[in-house]
């Protein structure tokens, strides 16, 4: 597993200087997620494409490993929050978010990521199940052609408080859906959040379908990301069963609500997961560099 770090969660920083400081701290992969001054997919296309070029190289520079995280609050609705979503009932407004997403596979391809993050979004009409079921798989069938002609694997994440909320809601669309390259993003804190069972033995059902990895505290039954060591969540059994799985992946740090503190955050994070990776190369690379 590679330690990293959401870009949510360092959100007043300029990008490059948020991956430079991950780096620093010794993370050694970086969820990016696309937004207002962060590689916004809507950018001029020639700026946007010098900012890719120099985002991927710097990544590689510091040798980080990257996925695209497309959760940004207010990029495509200024006055709503994560606005338009695959759920909505406006098939005009639907495709917004597809479109978004193509963008981020495109993105993903050109930073040599190959993993997309997303989600399903709320569901605020009356749809039934079914009806709501078919509705977001009809509108993933482009994002998936996408994918594929792009050699782009997407991590489905369930949410608490969207439609696809848990391992069991994803498992229906993914009967619908049926595509090698269509898999999970697993927030462990969600699944402490919303599933029964112990976490581990939900990593161990999906392991192989286990594309990317979001970590944070929480207390069972409220989904409020925390610092580590404010929720109620026991780590060693988590981590061991993903080791158990092979999971190679990033196993990403998503604390979205600490921008504020963001570099006393990502600090305090690797300080706590640290010994529990059993990493020594988790370490503080600052002697051992020096920022330009």
């Amino acid at each position: 597993m590679l330690l990293g770090y959401n870009t949510n969660g360092l959100a007043h920083h300029r990008l490059s200087d948020a991956i430079r400081l991950l780096a620093d701290e010794g993370y050694e992969s970086v969820a990016v997620t696309l937004d207002a001054a962060a590689l916004d997919p809507y950018d001029d296309p020639a700026v946007l494409s010098r900012q890719v070029v120099a985002t991927r190289d710097l990544l590689d520079s510091l040798g980080l490993g990257r996925v695209v995280e497309t959760g940004a609050r207010y990029l495509l609705n200024p006055r709503l929050k994560h606005d338009p979503t695959l759920m909505d009932p406006d098939p005009v407004r639907r495709a917004l978010r597809v479109d978004f997403l193509k963008r981020a596979i495109d993105m993903a391809a050109a930073l040599d990521s190959g993993i997309v993050s997303f989600w399903s979004g709320i569901l605020r009409d009356g749809a039934t199940e079914d009806q709501a079921m078919d509705r977001l798989a009809a509108a993933l069938r482009p994002v998936v052609e996408h994918a594929e002609a792009k050699g782009v694997r997407l991590a489905f994440e369930p949410e608490p408080g969207m439609f696809i909320d848990t391992f069991d809601r994803f498992a229906r669309l993914d009967e619908r859906i049926k595509h090698p390259l269509f898999d999970l993003t697993v927030d462990v804190g969600h699944v402490h959040c919303i599933e029964r069972g112990p976490i581990a033995d939900h990593i161990r059902r999906w392991g192989p379908r286990i594309a990317n990895v979001h970590i944070e505290d929480m207390v069972e039954g409220v989904h409020d990301h925390l610092m580590f060591g404010e929720g109620t969540m026991d780590f060693p059994p988590i981590l061991a069963a993903l080791r158990e799985v092979g999971y190679g992946g990033g196993l990403h740090v998503e604390l979205s609500r600490h921008s504020h503190a963001g570099a006393d955050a990502l600090r305090r994070a690797k300080e706590f997961l640290t010994p529990l990776l059993g990493r020594a190369e988790v370490t503080d690379r600052r002697p051992t560099r020096t920022t330009p």
